[in-house]
């Protein structure tokens, strides 16, 4: 349904938190490279549990490489440094989610990128830097799937 993207991810256990999130929504993860971890890293198994084998993941080698596997119609990019909240958006289905990596959040060349429809941001009190990464991957996923009425879920 809805495809998030982790551009340079960091932290092992928030892919794997990730991994379990689109196993759990039926929507996809796309890891663009280079990452800071090896997919067969301990506490990115740990986090995922038991759900690698019901999650759509696919690794892009950058994102020069991702946009041309998925041609992207939408591309929402996810920074503190937006004025559009994330809950103002009419989510469609295969949508692109682009998160960036921790701690630096999205480079401005990436923020830039002709692919990227809209800067969103997520609300926080002032003064806060942002949220977890996964954290904030499954608050804007969940939100653009309940927009859809949860389609395909055991309600």
């Amino acid at each position: 349904m809805f495809r998030v993207m982790f551009h340079e991810p960091r932290i092992p256990p928030n892919t794997g938190n990730a991994i379990r999130m689109v196993a759990g929504t039926g929507c996809e993860l796309h890891l663009v490279g280079p990452l800071g971890f090896d997919l067969s890293e301990p506490k990115l198994k740990r986090a995922g549990l038991d759900y690698h084998d019901l999650a759509s993941v696919t690794v892009h080698e950058n994102l020069e490489a991702a946009w041309a596997a998925l041609e992207p119609a939408r591309v929402y990019a996810f920074t503190a440094h937006a004025t559009v909240s994330y809950a103002d958006i009419a989510y469609q289905p295969g949508d692109v989610l682009l998160f960036g990596p921790e701690p630096t959040g999205l480079s401005e060349e990436v923020l830039a990128d002709p692919h990227v429809t809209e800067r969103l941001r997520i609300p926080m009190l002032p003064g806060r830097r942002s949220l977890n990464l996964s954290n904030a991957a499954a608050l804007v996923t969940y939100e653009a799937w309940r927009q859809h009425g949860f389609s395909g879920a055991a309600l």
